[in-house]
């Protein structure tokens, strides 16, 4: 019976390398966002200084490792095979959780997976037995007391965080402004110091000082003199940070760069026992039942031992954290996440990850109606002495692909890594998720980054990352119960076979992370650019080539899914058609986010060009849904057509529209190489065809109604309707093409 268990132990451990891996690809924005959207240093030189952050936290993180072991439960109370049931069971619902959000883009907690798992797992197993014992009740099970104050001290966070990034950025930024090289010789000595003393305290003084690991004699020192090394701490270091700003050293990279240490420290320290924690559990529970178990079954051994502190060996701790540098080195999925909350928290205005909602739109209304009424009483002159402070025009960028200028970077960093280490000073497992991703809004909110025109955008993104991470809680609670459940009267196959599952989802999801990865945005450089550049006529430039790239790539597009759909409905290929309609809708979606991409670039634009240029942008953007439109219109009734098994398009309708398709496909050819090279030579021959095409289509149309009144059954009638509709629409196919040449050669000519 042991060998059954330490098998699953040797998953539980496999599984935790799993989890630190896909874990550590979600919570990886937590300290290089920052960093990385600011552009202070090379990502190379930010992964070395996190993993020397991320080595230190994790040998220091040992006290937290108590959370899985009691935090939840009380394991005094439950037997052996009852504890590997429920850690087994929230490892494989943990690594479920994680990837899905990953693969998705979306940053969720890590903390408030495992807490709500455990918790989950516990209150079903403890619910079992008190089915079966009247004598146990939930407070002899559950560690009650314990869960509340982790819950409370998550969600408070959310608010703590939030409400702390607009007050200290916008008091950072009213003394720097966004030209904080103008009056950085005044405070920057001062902020260093600030920054440097807090992340001392937080870190050094209260974290290693209180480190299992650091000497006794030095701990008691540090308790007993550390208002004396606050102080100076603080004026040691805002000379030496004076010193280096006189020889030319950017404080605020620095800051940055030791703020990534701290936050990637407190990260470790904090987030280790999420990844880690239960299967050393595990482990911890089948080496004390193979030393102290000898003759009992795992349904009586009972598991007080889990009752004591972790002591996990430093061995364990390192190689966690060499692992978890690896995974933020080399996974694709942790720059997916990152890109996700730099966008929301950008400086400039841009491409918009997330649409528009009712909750965004009233929330963005109350907030404008609150400024107006507060500004009001404002001394008219204090007003705009503050407007004058935050004036956004005189920002300063690393370089034009940064996302936020050094002194937001700095205060994201420095206050994220203190709150996290508080909670981790007091045992708490606070979310870094929350606490860093909530401190960027708050931010980015206090630094007019959320200007009206993307204003309800954003804050429909910080809902969404939110609301993902409320519904995190209930899926981690409910998955894991039941799965946890299935466990436990499925017995070892249900156990082995949720183990073969979960690796099974993770291959899948790779691979199909892998083929979303292959599908570039060529676009996405060229209007990152465009909202870069200061030269409006390098704006008009850039945008000249993106829309002539975007039309003539929907053009050729729209053929060869008009082409797929001809064939679908020859061939009777049901599979192709719904590839089609799926291809139709993705690119319906992403002709909306170029449109709006090339709507703020012409905004940018010199004003005669944007003034002259502009209607025709906009028939030319039509035209591109028109296709999409048309393209529908002529799918659904043959996908239905095909799906229900109806007669085949007989023989005499394919050889009499032929000639037809192949004039369509030879005018769409030519219209996307006009369009492409921007030369319009036969422009007038290319419209005249069409019309011949939409003439010939018109006197087929009118021999094909006379065929409908002579159907002599309702098969044939079905049939014939479905080929009307095909004449129909491509008529419409040929004057969208029409339209959208002309509107293209309008727009791009001189």
């Amino acid at each position: 019976m042991s060998a059954i268990y330490l098998l699953i132990v040797g998953f539980l451990l496999c599984l935790a390398v799993f989890d630190l891996f896909v874990g550590v690809s979600n919570d990886a924005v937590n300290f290089l966002q920052s960093a990385v959207g600011a552009r202070v240093a090379k990502f190379r030189t930010i992964l070395i200084v996190a993993s020397l952050g991320v080595i230190l936290g994790a040998v220091m993180s040992s006290g937290m490792m108590d959370v899985a072991r009691h935090g939840m439960m009380v394991p005094a109370q439950f037997t052996f095979a009852e504890v590997m049931t429920l850690f087994l069971a929230v490892m494989v619902t943990d690594i479920i959780i994680l990837d899905v959000f990953n693969t998705l883009g979306m940053p969720t907690s890590t903390t408030v997976s495992l807490v709500f798992e455990l918790l989950g797992g516990a209150f079903i197993l403890a619910t079992i037995k008190i089915l079966g014992d009247d004598s146990l009740d939930y407070g002899m099970l559950l560690n009650s007391g314990k869960a509340l104050s982790v819950i409370i001290a998550i969600f408070v966070s959310v608010a703590v965080a939030f409400v702390f990034g607009v007050i200290v950025m916008w008091l950072s930024r009213l003394v720097f402004t966004f030209n904080y090289t103008r009056y950085a010789k005044y405070f920057i000595g001062i902020f260093g110091g600030i920054a440097f003393t807090a992340l001392a305290y937080f870190i050094f003084l209260k974290g290693i000082g209180k480190s299992p690991y650091m000497p006794a004699g030095v701990s008691d020192y540090i308790d007993h003199n550390t208002k004396l090394l606050l102080v100076l701490s603080f004026i040691i270091s805002t000379v030496i940070m004076q010193v280096l700003h006189l020889m030319k050293v950017n404080i605020f990279k620095f800051v940055v760069l030791m703020g990534t240490f701290g936050l990637a420290m407190a990260f470790a320290g904090n987030d280790l026992v999420n990844f880690i924690g239960v299967p050393l559990a595990g482990l911890d529970s089948y080496m004390d039942y193979t030393a102290n178990g000898h003759g009992m079954s795992p349904d009586s051994f009972m598991m007080s031992s889990l009752m004591e502190s972790a002591q996990t060996p430093p061995l364990y701790l390192i190689l966690a954290g060499v692992i978890m540098i690896i995974a933020m080195s080399t996974s694709k999925k942790a720059q997916n996440v990152i890109k996700t909350s730099v966008d929301l928290s950008r400086q400039d205005e841009g491409d918009e990850m997330f649409g528009a909602s009712r909750a965004a739109r009233a929330i963005v209304r109350f907030c404008q109606n609150t400024n107006g009424t507060l500004s009001a009483w404002v001394p008219t002159p204090l007003r705009a002495w503050v407007g004058k402070r935050f004036n956004n025009r005189e920002v300063i960028l690393a370089d034009d692909k940064a996302a936020f200028d050094l002194v937001r970077a700095s205060v994201n960093l420095v206050l994220a890594s203190m709150l996290i280490t508080i909670g981790t000073n007091y045992r708490l497992p606070l979310s870094t998720t929350y606490v860093t991703f909530m401190v960027a809004m708050g931010s980015s909110l206090a630094d007019k980054a959320w200007s009206r025109e993307s204003a309800v955008f954003r804050v429909t993104g910080v809902l969404s990352v939110i609301g993902g991470w409320f519904v995190t809680a209930g899926v981690a609670f409910l998955s894991c119960a039941l799965v946890c459940l299935a466990m436990y009267y499925g017995g070892m196959v249900v156990q082995v076979a949720a183990i073969a599952l979960v690796v099974l989802i993770l291959v899948r999801s790779n691979k199909q992370f892998k083929k979303k990865l292959n599908e570039v945005d060529k676009s996405a450089d060229t209007f990152q650019l465009m909202m870069r550049t200061r030269d409006p006529g390098l704006v008009w430039e850039l945008l000249y080539k993106q829309v002539s790239r975007t039309q003539s790539y929907v053009t050729g597009f729209a053929l060869e899914q008009f082409n797929t759909i001809m064939d679908g409905l020859a061939r009777e290929d049901l599979r192709s058609l719904r590839r089609t309609g799926k291809a139709l809708r993705a690119e319906q979606s992403a002709l909306k986010n170029f449109r709006r991409r090339e709507m703020l670039g012409l905004r940018r634009c010199p004003m005669d060009i944007a003034i002259e240029r502009n209607t025709w942008f906009h028939l030319g953007a039509n035209s591109n849904q028109q296709f999409i439109y048309s393209l529908r219109r002529m799918l659904e009734p043959i996908q239905e057509h095909v799906e229900n098994n109806f007669n085949p398009l007989p023989q005499l309708y394919i050889d009499e529209f032929m000639p037809i398709r192949q004039t369509i496909n030879d005018l769409m050819k030519q219209s996307a190489g006009q369009i492409e090279t921007g030369r319009y030579q036969n422009y007038r021959d290319i419209l005249n065809e069409a019309d011949a095409c939409k003439d010939q289509l018109s006197v087929i149309r009118k021999r094909h109604i006379d065929r409908i009144q002579h159907a002599g059954s309702n098969e044939t009638l079905k049939i014939s309707l479905l080929y009307l509709n095909i004449l129909q629409e491509s008529q419409e196919f040929l004057s969208t093409m029409r339209h959208q040449l002309r509107a293209a050669k309008k727009f791009m000519e001189n």
